[in-house]
């Protein structure tokens, strides 16, 4: 006997939005309803499975390659599928969320490709989630313009041999969609992004000689990975397009996951064209997982862990070794500079630094490198191409030279760099900016000239937490404990008021943000991801 048809889903607590049944049709939303059936029972059981898992890394304080997949590590004949071409050559990604301005400003970027981005740099109101999707589709219907109301100025879409090849990142498992639901159950936000995005656009995307192409976030194991390569298998059939049609990078943004690394290429080997090295969202993984480690798991201030720190260099080398061995791209990390509108020096000296960190991806063997602003495309560019030329990738450079031992990867205390007071002060500051943003419903946010997201936000607090923990001292003879922080933050919120004066102030959510701030960096029981207490107060 066949299982009954599944029932759209109800749309609850939702205001309506312009335009919206062209993205929340009955069809598209049978299909987030079925995903939802099939797929969401094992996405529970494998977030259970995270859960055990850092319970281990409690008891142990360590992590190994996995004893049960080193067949699959040792077996040097399997490769994932050849890239598409529009996919071959992904030198230069920008990265932002999908507003409308900023969906013409990415395509238009001079970037090989746009991280279209329904997760980190978005906040997930529900106008952010819908219209989002819709001004994709506009975009690829070449029906989507843009005028600024305050400046006047008009954008709209250069030929489409100029554009950017679309890669859209879903939210992560963890995160779920309030606002849809099937039995009173909310979908994860993950299958919504995916469902609706895939279900309207893969058949156009093909018609236009690309495809549906995705970003898989915070992926914690290979089973996640096979959770996703099976969605991309049953989703292909249920539309009716050719299998190994969808192509998947994962970032390794988890520490978890870069013991998985060839694990995880192996489960997508249909469907993979890479992985992606992060800094924040890594950090952050670090220190949630091992935060009951002790002295040599804590880390010194955020902006003093570049990617050139050993266990960091261990984790990126082994990633392009790990890729190019399994015919994959390695795609590196972010520069995440704001160019000043103001301050050529403050400038002149950025964008040495962000030439000098491709210059060293480049030559390490990356095939590509993330950006956050037009502005530092061209930089991007010029150092991937004094090294690649003509050439699309340098797949073909297999870093056989690199040996990384598991130890490698969490050896924090090879750094040098302490805590320090400033660093405290300034994933204060940061975090309340970054946290009120987002429940105006901004996750893209400029902060002392640099773009934020919310792994920021979460390496933040996340630090602010495990130096109170640790009992740090910082170098001015203070000691991390709850009482400073508040301290801290009440001095920095005075700050702000001072700054934007009372009326914005008292417009804003600054308070909001400086509690949940506080709750997230000094509750004993460490929240999981800031974003599931911030969802509940998000508006929208």
């Amino acid at each position: 006997m066949s299982a009954p048809a599944p029932s759209p889903l109800a749309i609850v607590e939702a205001e309506p939005l312009p335009r919206q049944e062209e993205v929340l049709t009955d069809a598209a939303l049978t299909f987030v309803a079925e995903l939802h059936r099939r797929f969401t029972p094992r996405r529970d059981e494998l977030l259970a499975r995270r859960a055990e898992r850092r319970a281990e890394i409690a008891r142990t304080s360590t992590l190994d390659f996995l004893p049960e997949t080193a067949a699959i590590r040792a077996d040097d004949s399997w490769k994932v599928a050849p890239a598409p071409p529009a996919l071959n050559d992904r030198r230069v990604e920008i990265t932002g969320p999908t507003d409308r301005k900023m969906t013409i400003n990415a395509l238009n970027s001079g970037a090989k490709v746009w991280l279209a981005d329904f997760e980190d740099a978005s906040a997930p109101t529900w106008e952010n989630v819908v219209l989002g999707q819709l001004n994709l589709i506009d975009a690829y219907e070449r029906r989507i313009d843009f005028t600024d109301p305050k400046s006047g100025k008009s954008y709209a879409l250069r030929p489409a041999e100029e554009l950017a090849t679309v890669v859209m990142r879903p939210r992560g498992w963890h995160l779920s969609e309030r606002h849809l639901q099937a039995d009173g159950v909310p979908v994860p936000g993950a299958l919504v992004d995916f469902g609706l995005y895939f279900f309207h656009n893969a058949q156009r995307l093909l018609d236009l000689g690309k495809g549906p192409y995705f970003y898989l976030p915070k992926t914690e194991s290979h089973l996640e990975a096979r959770l996703w390569n099976d969605i991309f298998v049953f989703a292909q059939e249920y539309v009716g397009v050719p299998q190994g049609t969808v192509r998947a990078t994962v970032l390794i943004e988890t520490i978890t996951a870069a013991y998985e690394m060839e694990e995880i290429l192996y489960e997508l080997r249909d469907h993979a064209s890479g992985l992606n090295a992060g800094r924040w969202d890594y950090l952050f993984s670090i220190v949630k997982n091992f935060r009951d480690g002790g002295e040599k798991f804590v880390l010194p201030d955020r902006n003093a862990v570049t990617m050139t720190a050993p266990f960091m260099r261990a984790y990126t080398e082994l990633l392009v070794r790990t890729c190019h061995k399994r015919g994959a791209h390695a795609i590196g990390g972010m520069a995440a500079f704001i160019p000043s509108r103001r301050d050529a020096e403050v400038n002149k000296v950025a964008f040495e630094k962000v030439k000098a960190d491709k210059d060293r991806e480049a030559a390490d063997g990356f095939d590509g490198s993330w950006v956050a602003h037009p502005d530092l495309v061209p930089i991007a560019m010029a150092s991937f191409d004094g090294v690649l030329g003509d050439r699309p990738n340098q797949k073909d450079r297999l870093r056989e030279d690199v040996s990384v031992a598991a130890g490698d990867l969490i050896a924090i205390d090879s750094l040098d760099a302490k805590p320090t007071y400033e660093g405290l002060r300034n994933a204060v500051q940061v975090g309340i900016r970054y946290i009120e943003a987002w429940l105006r419903g901004l996750g893209a946010v400029a902060i002392f000239n640099l773009m934020e997201d919310a792994a920021t936000a979460e390496i933040s607090r996340s630090q602010i937490w495990q130096w109170i923990n640790a009992g740090v001292v910082f170098e001015n003879g203070e000691r991390a404990t709850p009482e400073l922080a508040r301290s801290v933050a009440a001095q920095e919120l005075a700050a702000i008021r001072e700054e934007i004066g009372e009326d914005a102030f008292a417009a804003g959510n600054w308070q909001k943000a400086h509690d949940l701030l506080l709750k997230v960096a000094l509750d004993e029981n460490y929240e999981d991801f800031l974003t599931l207490p911030a969802y509940e107060q998000l508006v929208g």
